[in-house]
């Protein structure tokens, strides 16, 4: 029995040290700025962008976040949604290339948008929702290269693109994947004050059922683990 019993603590610890690993390594992998959804329809229209902003330090706050949108492919008829704690100031910038739209010629467009006033605890995120009225169909990705201030002055830029089959750099800028429009991924007629929401519930939803089967995993061959070692101390008794 105390064969037995020893079997059985280190499978325990085992266990217990890949399910470990296991959550540090989703924590790690979910550390910088990312946005979400993280895929739309090219030419999707009336739709609203996440923006989740981490802070990775141990002593300071995050106190400002700088967020650049692409003006080579535009994304038109911006709005911010007004964020308890912080000011957005939007900066717009006359466009190289118009864009022809069914409502007319767009010459502008919203090219920095600025989040201060708030603060982002060691620890903690935040959310910070955008909406559009249209997403640009002539490019198969968006890079949202981002500035994060610290109360300590250190300024973290996620603005790294990682060229394709490349491992991601280690301050990647947020990447929104467009793909081709299907009839099953037709945009929301309107834009609705809880499509911000919407998202991030979608994110959080694919992080817990990520982190579940993650579990599940780890479970099934700690049991496993478990039962060959009772097997074999029984045989060696």
């Amino acid at each position: 029995m105390s064969s037995a019993r020893t079997a059985l603590r280190r499978v325990g610890l085992g266990t217990a040290l890949a399910a470990s690993a296991v959550l540090t390594a989703a924590g790690v992998a979910s550390a910088h700025v990312t946005v979400h959804p993280d895929t739309y329809a090219k030419g999707a229209t009336d739709g609203a962008l996440t923006f989740r902003v981490p802070d990775e330090s141990d002593t300071a706050s995050t106190t400002e976040v700088q967020l650049f949108l692409p003006t080579d492919h535009p994304l038109l008829g911006v709005l911010v949604s007004p964020h308890d704690g912080w000011t957005a100031k939007v900066t717009d910038t006359k466009l190289k290339t118009p864009v022809k739209t069914d409502d007319g010629t767009i010459t502008d467009a919203v090219s920095e948008i600025t989040w201060t006033g708030g603060k982002i605890a060691p620890g903690r995120y935040e959310d910070f929702d955008v909406a559009f009225g249209q997403l640009p169909d002539d490019t198969a990705q968006l890079a949202f290269k981002t500035l994060q201030t610290y109360s300590d002055g250190k300024v973290v830029r996620w603005i790294e693109e990682a060229a394709q089959g490349d491992e991601e750099p280690e301050n990647p800028a947020p990447v929104l994947k467009l793909t081709a429009a299907t009839a099953t991924s037709a945009s929301p007629s309107k834009i609705s004050p809880d499509a911000g929401e919407a998202a991030k519930t979608s994110a959080s939803d694919s992080t817990a059922r990520g982190l579940g089967v993650s579990g599940l995993v780890v479970g099934v061959l700690g049991l496993a683990a478990g039962a060959f070692a009772v097997v074999r101390s029984r045989r060696a008794r």
